[in-house]
């Protein structure tokens, strides 16, 4: 599976677990909605600047977004 796509449910998943919509999470995470909808979709691919900012602003560790989808 394309890494932006494990990366993207990971995102997705973990931003839902916490009862965070893309526009609340985006503001914690001091990115625009438009950037994390397009990783939740797949279709950016984040550097690992951004891929920190989004791990911060969901409390875990970066590595939490690689995790293959279905395990935790």
């Amino acid at each position: 599976m394309d890494i932006r796509i494990v990366v993207g449910r990971n995102l997705k998943r973990l931003r839902e677990d916490q009862g965070l919509s893309q526009e609340e999470f985006a503001w914690e995470a001091d990115l625009h909605r438009t950037y994390i909808s397009g990783v939740e979709r797949g279709i950016r691919n984040p550097t690992v600047t951004v891929l920190k900012k989004i791990a911060d602003g969901l409390g875990v560790e970066p590595g939490e977004l690689f995790k293959p989808v279905g395990r935790r």
